[in-house]
C-alpha cells in the first residue's frame, strides 16, 4: 500500500486498507499460519507501519475479528429485516444467507470461532463472547416475535444450530448444512408463529 508521490497520508484510511487486505489472508491461512514479515510483505507495508496502526500482529487480529463480527451481525440483521414480519421467513433468511456463505469457495468456517480455538486468551474469548451475543440477540428477537414462551432459550437453541451448521459446513458437508439446520430450527418454532406474522 505505498502512498503515491505527492499524496498525504491519511492514518484512518491506511489502517482501514491494511485491515481490509489482511482479513482474507488471516482467514485463509489461519492466525498462526503467517508470520509478521510475510504478512507485511503480502500487504506491501513495513512492520513499523503495521505496528503504528495496530500495535502488534495480535492488535491486527483483534481488529480483524471485531470488524468481521460486526459485519456478519449487520449482514444477518439486514437479511432478517428484508424478510418481512413473519418469524418463519426471518428464520429462513438467516439460514439462507448462511448457506450462501457456506457455498463460497473461500469459506473456512467462522473466523471468530476459529480464532478462539487457536488462541485461548482472554481478549479473543471476549471478542468471541460478543460475537455470539450478537447472534443470540438477533435470534432471540425472532423468538420474541414468534411468541415463544421462553424466547431466550429458543434463541440459544437456534444459536447452537447456527454454529453447529457452520462447523459442519467447514469440516464435513457444506452442501446441505444450512438446509438441515434450517429444518431443525423451524421444528422449534412455536406453532402460533405464522398467525402472529
Amino acid at each position: 500500500m505505498p502512498v503515491p508521490k505527492g499524496s498525504t497520508i491519511d492514518p484512518v484510511r491506511t489502517r482501514a486498507a491494511i485491515l481490509e487486505a489482511a482479513t482474507p489472508v488471516l482467514y485463509e491461512r489461519g492466525l498462526d499460519g503467517i508470520g509478521v514479515a510475510e504478512l507485511c510483505a503480502h500487504l506491501g507495508v513495513s512492520k513499523e507501519t503495521l505496528y503504528r496502526h495496530f500495535g502488534s500482529k495480535d492488535g491486527l487480529v483483534r481488529a480483524m475479528l471485531e470488524t468481521r463480527s460486526e459485519r456478519i451481525a449487520r449482514w444477518l440483521a439486514e437479511a432478517i429485516a428484508a424478510a418481512g414480519h413473519d418469524p418463519a421467513d426471518q428464520l429462513a433468511a438467516v439460514f439462507d444467507v448462511l448457506q450462501q456463505w457456506y457455498d463460497d469457495p473461500a469459506f473456512r468456517g467462522c473466523a471468530v470461532l476459529n480464532a478462539a480455538a487457536q488462541h485461548h486468551d482472554q481478549t479473543v474469548r471476549a471478542i468471541t463472547e460478543r460475537h455470539l451475543d450478537r447472534y443470540l440477540e438477533l435470534l432471540t428477537g425472532i423468538a420474541v416475535r414468534a411468541g415463544a414462551p421462553d424466547p431466550h432459550t429458543l434463541g440459544r437453541q437456534w444459536l447452537m444450530l447456527v454454529e453447529g451448521a457452520t462447523a459442519v459446513a467447514a469440516h464435513h458437508d457444506k452442501v446441505s448444512a444450512g438446509e438441515h439446520a434450517h429444518r431443525a430450527a423451524l421444528a422449534l418454532l412455536p406453532a402460533t408463529a405464522g398467525a402472529r406474522g
